[in-house]
């Protein structure tokens, strides 16, 4: 699908999109808690559906679905869900791959993973790694998917790196958490995006699980089975968990808001737990004009300069912030380049080639990334690369450009934020959609 932004000046009222970090830990979650589970204001992303998907796959059932909630009953993965082998498809998601592979693993059956689009070609041999040590058995295809797993999993003290992925250890936390019969610690060695560890932590306290952080060096799972539901489903089992509003989606917003015209955003929690938070600390260095309330933010454009920011436990701001950075006078600097060579494209390579076509400078060096801003932008045809971040990357840049830029594969942005157009549409900006994509 080819997506065609013409310069725009933005302004209006949005709510901000729901987190797919929150949704996808709530539906694991939900898997593993007996009963009936009421999650409010569901995510519809690509990667949400992928882990409804997944859960149901597992023996999760879905029994009242709305735009305002989802009601999902299970009995946990039970002998009775798991006599016989099975397969689950994490679509692309990077999260569901390594936080459910774990969770199936409790499985004593064997459960067979895949996934589709770049999930495909992403390394996965830290499962070759650690998985033998809990007395899984695992069969790759080479490092990659699919993998067969052939549990269950038994809880034992274990030291991970950290730096292979904080998602991983966000699997391996619920499922200790769901099958621990004493106290069980997993040390962690060069822990990465630790905010993410602290979102995990979070649903993990709201479903019943307790879990002693030491320094993000040493988790302790607590035995305890967590909130176990009655079955008969009465209300007063139920566990009601909301989705929060999603940073990391919000931050192509206020990144907007900045570069093109003010604007007010609804439903974002300033304490929220999540990343890509930090985006405000970015915007205020960059001294766009914003005001914080309670969940509700208004930003809008200021003098914007060059900023120096440390990306390495929000590596997914990367994109938003060269959109930031490309109209920031003087040469902007963002640190933790290394974190991004694995994600649905090769994103420090990406940015340089999509934003050059645009006439932005960027150059990487070692661990940074130099962004010349303040040069302005051309009007291009870029392409996504099959990137739902840096198709909105280059939507939020072509907004102020000299000219219309066309983003091929723009259908990309389903995976995390599927109104995206749509709501820059409500903004003001003029976005055009044809129907045919076999015009270059």
């Amino acid at each position: 699908m080819l997506v065609t932004i013409q310069p725009s000046t933005i302004t209006g009222h949005i709510v901000s999109p729901t987190s797919k970090s929150s949704m996808q830990r709530a539906c694991a979650a939900a898997l593993l808690t007996g009963g009936r589970t009421i999650i409010q204001n569901p995510g519809k992303s690509n990667d949400d559906l992928a882990a409804l998907e997944v859960i149901t796959s597992l023996g999760a059932k879905i029994v009242e679905q709305s735009a305002e909630e989802l009601v999902i009953e299970s009995s946990g993965l039970t002998s009775d869900n798991t006599s016989s082998s099975r397969t689950i498809n994490c679509g692309e998601s990077g999260l569901g791959i390594r936080m459910f592979a774990p969770i199936a693993a409790l499985s004593s059956a064997p459960v067979t993973i895949n996934g589709s689009g770049s999930l495909l070609t992403r390394p996965m041999d830290f499962f070759d790694e650690v998985f033998p040590q809990l007395d899984i058995q695992i069969h790759s295809n080479n490092g990659k998917l699919p993998i067969t797993l052939h549990g269950p999993l038994q809880p034992k003290d274990i030291t991970i790196d950290g730096s292979l992925s904080s998602q991983f250890l966000t699997g391996l936390l619920i499922a200790y958490g769901k099958t621990a019969k004493k106290p069980v610690t997993i040390t962690v060695s060069n822990l990465k995006s630790r905010p993410y560890i602290d979102l995990t932590l979070s649903v993990m306290k709201h479903f019943g699980w307790e879990v002693n952080n030491d320094a993000y060096e040493r988790f302790t799972i607590q035995p305890g089975p967590g909130i176990v539901n009655a079955s008969n489903g009465t209300p007063e089992s139920d566990i009601t968990y909301r989705v929060e509003g999603d940073w990391s989606g919000a931050a192509f917003l206020l990144v907007a808001g900045a570069v093109a015209g003010k604007i007010t955003i609804e439903g974002l929690d300033v304490f929220s737990t999540q990343a890509d938070k930090a985006i405000l600390q970015a915007l205020m260095q960059s001294e766009a004009v914003m005001s914080i309330e309670e969940k509700v933010i208004t930003i809008g454009p200021g003098k914007l300069t060059a900023f120096h920011f440390n990306a390495t436990d929000c590596p997914d701001l990367f994109p938003p912030l060269v959109a930031l950075a490309a109209y920031c006078e003087g040469t902007t600097v963002i640190e933790g380049v290394s974190r991004l060579a694995h994600k649905e494209s090769n994103r420090g390579l990406t940015l340089q080639n999509e934003f050059g076509k645009m006439g932005i400078e960027i150059i990487l060096q070692d661990d940074l990334m130099l962004i010349k801003g303040g040069t302005g932008l051309n009007g291009a045809i870029v392409h996504s690369n099959h990137d739902h971040r840096i198709a909105m990357a280059c939507a939020v840049a072509a907004l102020k450009a000299d000219g219309a830029t066309t983003i091929e594969e723009a259908e990309a942005i389903n995976k995390s934020y599927p109104n995206f157009y749509k709501d820059l549409s409500i903004l003001g900006a003029t976005v055009s959609q044809p129907v045919s994509n076999s015009i270059k």
